[in-house]
């Protein structure tokens, strides 16, 4: 970890930066599996499960009874748990279903909006030595609630061919369609063209790692909408003398797991609490299974000391995290200065992995600094605003001359002849 004591706001820029990914031929790898999977469809699949996963799979859709038999294989305790965070997840994401409003801008115009669900959307879980079973949650409830048609699922297989057993139950129980064994670039790539067996989709939701994202903005190219610029995961906690250490470690190692590429960012403003959650971290990180990918994370995340709460904050929201943590006494107060940040946290018990899991706020945010002009994923994220204007006769008559005025300063005289020729007729047809 790096220690930095009160620097120098010059210095702010460089202690900002996240981790660089290797970029290298990355895109080259990508048009290449792109280009398979377009070309070769199902059968590139094939080829890249068993290169990439070391897994035969024939056919890459998920069987009922394939579902059925992983139901089986779900402890109770842990259906009650996805149960319970499915509550209020649906809960707090069905607050965000808004009613139509019109609006008479001038009398007789009439102006409104209404939300269109986007019909076909896919979302990428990643497998291996996470599978996140909760983000399947986290998508599929809010495309459900918004009325996507068609919600596609892919996910990388194991070496027996198969989907984590949790992630397939989550995936029933929130009403996905269609679930393929696919991991990687090359599902989405699938989702991006659709091969014989797995459909197209207008939109992909989902984090992953590298190449998934390079994939994920490599299909843009093909008209095809993401979620979000991705990155690795991070979280910036800041703490003054009221912190507990001990919650302030576990919740930068709860981010540190993620990956070697992850990021923790810890500020504080009493040097004891300072000391004393580096003390905490490396005595927790020992303990951690996923240590190995903790410590590659620390080596990259800065710990850094500040004079006030209010500097600090200034600080975050140039960093613009992913996650915000506030082990504040008077966090309430600090509220309106946060500008940029992805979920906040609030208090020593809003502990980071209950809006990973439970909570009921959405886990799927913007990284990589791009909080400071994403959101993270809502109701909002599967859906269309169409914008829709109703004039009558009188409506017309009143708006008419300043369309006509401004018409005819930009040059288009179809624009207002559209208006003029409608104010000229004395037959009501309107």
């Amino acid at each position: 970890m790096k220690i930095n004591k009160f620097p120098d706001r010059n210095t702010w820029s460089e202690l900002i930066k996240r981790p660089v990914l290797r970029k290298e031929e990355l895109t080259e790898i990508i048009a290449d599996i792109f280009k398979k999977v377009k070309e070769n469809g199902d059968q590139a699949l094939i080829d890249f499960n068993r290169k990439f996963d070391n897994a035969e799979v024939e056919n890459s859709r998920v069987s009922d009874e394939e579902i059925e038999n992983a139901e089986k294989l779900i402890g109770e305790e842990l259906k009650l748990a996805i149960q319970q965070a499915k509550g209020n997840i649906t809960k707090f994401h069905a607050s965000q279903i808004t009613e139509i409003e019109k609006i008479e801008t001038t009398k007789g115009v009439i102006c409104w909006r209404e939300n269109r669900a986007i019909e076909k959307v896919g979302i990428y879980i990643p497998g291996g030595t996470a599978p996140l079973f909760s983000t399947v949650l986290m998508l599929a409830i809010p495309a459900q609630l918004a009325g996507c048609k068609e919600i596609i699922l892919c996910s990388p297989p194991d070496k027996n061919g198969n989907i984590n057993p949790a992630i397939l139950y989550t995936a029933k129980l929130c009403g996905v369609g269609q679930i393929f064994k696919t991991g990687g670039a090359q599902a989405i790539a699938a989702m991006t063209f659709g091969t014989e067996t797995i459909p197209n989709v207008h939109k992909i939701f989902g984090p992953g790692n590298q190449y998934v994202v390079a994939a994920k903005e490599y299909c843009q190219k093909f008209n095809i909408a993401i979620d979000m610029p991705a990155g690795p995961s991070e979280v910036l906690l800041i703490a003054d003398k009221q912190a507990i250490p001990e919650f302030c470690a576990a919740d930068l190692l709860s981010q540190a797991e993620h990956g070697s590429d992850s990021q923790v960012i810890f500020l504080s403003t009493d040097e004891k609490i300072f000391n004393q959650t580096i003390q905490e971290t490396e005595k927790q990180v020992k303990e951690l299974p996923r240590n190995e990918m903790a410590r590659e994370s620390l080596k990259n995340s800065h710990f850094i000391l500040f004079e006030n709460s209010t500097e600090a904050l200034e600080f975050s929201n140039l960093y613009a995290p992913e996650h915000l943590i506030l082990a504040l006494k008077d966090f309430e107060k600090y509220i309106p200065k946060i500008q940029n940040a992805g979920s906040v946290f609030l208090g020593n018990y809003s502990c980071e992995s209950a809006g990973d899991y439970a909570s009921g706020t959405n886990h799927t945010l913007p990284t990589n600094g791009f909080a400071k002009n994403y959101s993270g994923v809502s109701l909002d994220s599967f859906v269309k605003k169409i914008t829709f204007q109703n004039l009558s006769k009188e409506g017309l008559q009143n708006l008419g001359k300043t369309i006509e005025i401004m018409a005819e300063a930009e040059g288009l005289y179809a624009h207002k002849n559209a208006v003029s020729i409608r104010l000229k007729q004395k037959n009501e047809r309107i």
